[in-house]
C-alpha cells in the first residue's frame, strides 16, 4: 500500500534530525521546487540537495509540526523550525505547503520571517 501525501511529508520532517542527505533527497521527484517564499526558488533535486546541505551543515534541526491538513495531493504544516548552532538555538514558526505526485514531494514552499532568522537574535547561514 503506497504511502499517503500525509505521511510522506511527516517522514520527511521527521528525517532532519539524522542528517542524512541522501535519505532527504529520497522523498522529492528530480524536477522539484522549493521555495522559502523570502528568496527565490531552488529547482531540481539536485539544487534542492546543495542548500539542503548548507542548512545541515551550519545547523542541528529539528522541524516540530503543531498543525498539519491536507486536501488531496496537498499538505499544510503549521511548524516550529527549531535551529541550534553553535550552542546557540533558534526558534522559527514557518508554514509549509507541499504538493505530493506518484509518492514524491515535488513542490516544497516554506513561508517565514526572514528577517526574523537573519535578525540579531537569529542565526547566520
Amino acid at each position: 500500500m503506497p504511502l499517503t501525501p500525509e505521511k510522506i511529508v511527516r517522514n520527511f520532517l521527521a528525517a532532519w534530525p539524522r542528517k542524512d542527505i541522501g535519505e532527504l533527497m529520497s522523498f522529492f521527484a528530480e524536477d522539484a521546487v522549493y521555495h522559502n517564499i523570502p528568496v527565490p526558488p531552488v529547482v531540481g533535486r539536485e539544487a534542492i540537495r546543495k542548500t539542503f546541505e548548507g542548512f545541515l551543515g551550519a545547523f542541528d534541526v529539528v522541524l516540530e509540526v503543531v498543525n498539519l491538513g491536507t486536501d488531496g495531493n496537498l499538505v499544510f504544516t503549521e511548524r516550529v523550525d527549531r535551529f541550534v548552532q553553535g550552542g546557540k538555538k533558534f526558534d522559527l514558526p514557518v508554514n509549509g505547503v507541499f504538493e505530493v505526485r506518484r509518492g514524491k514531494i515535488v513542490a516544497f514552499r516554506d513561508y517565514f520571517d526572514l528577517a526574523s532568522f537573519e535578525g540579531p537574535s537569529g542565526l547566520k547561514l
